[in-house]
């Protein structure tokens, strides 16, 4: 007796119709990516992220309390963002580039030192009171009682570079004779971020935008003239 598979001059006969659907199904199991797909918007989880930072400051923000704010769960933010410190490095990024450039503008924009200083506390008075987010700046309080170092040393470097770039903009000031010869850059630098950090505060106490305005006309009594 000829067997099945011998029928047809020896060729195999075709599969049964079952066997051909299992084969079919485990085909395209095979194929099919691993993993299900991201189920969130990536944008708009970074800003929830941010926003709990900027509020709670790096230490006090728990993985815990981001997979509560991102409405993500833990395995999700590992995949899209890396660890805490990863995501905290992103939000800083982004702050930087949404809330916290005005100070670079301005100093790109104004034709001196003097009235690039005067437009950032001018900006920085509205934009540390803007309503609907926390006040104040993330740079400055997101490192408060931080027990990491890298994160306040990298905290730190930005607060700095941003001194450095004023100091810069006032001694090219000087050099072009905009601001007396005898003019302090370093100190005057230092003074400004001061003023800024000061105006942070204020804002995280309760300040308003226009008691910080305030602040920052009298701040600006002290510049030199030329």
């Amino acid at each position: 007796m000829v067997s099945g598979e011998e029928r047809e001059g020896g060729r195999p006969a075709a599969r049964t119709r079952g066997g051909a659907e299992r084969t079919a199904g485990a085909a395209g199991r095979a194929s099919r990516p691993r993993g299900r797909p991201r189920s969130f918007d990536r944008a708009t989880a970074l800003e929830k992220a941010l926003m709990a930072f900027w509020e709670r400051g790096y230490e006090a923000t728990s993985v815990s309390d981001l997979t509560g704010v991102m409405e993500i769960g833990a395995p999700s933010l590992y995949a899209a963002f890396g660890d805490k410190r990863s995501l905290f490095d992103e939000a800083v990024r982004f702050y930087g580039e949404r809330y916290g450039s005005f100070g670079e503008r301005a100093l790109a924009e104004e034709p001196t030192a003097r009235a690039a200083v005067e437009r950032t506390l001018r900006e920085a008075a509205a934009e540390y009171t803007a309503p609907g987010r926390p006040h104040g700046c993330m740079v400055i309080h997101a490192a408060a009682n931080c027990s990491t170092p890298e994160v306040e040393e990298s905290l730190r470097r930005r607060r700095n570079a941003n001194i450095a770039a004023y100091e810069s903009r006032i001694r090219a000031d000087v050099d072009a004779g905009r601001l007396p010869p005898d003019t302090d850059a370093a100190a005057l630098a230092r003074h400004t971020g001061a003023v800024i950090q000061g105006m942070s505060q204020q804002a995280r106490d309760g300040a308003t935008r226009e008691e910080l305005e305030a602040l920052a006309e009298i701040a600006m009594a002290v510049w030199p003239r030329s």
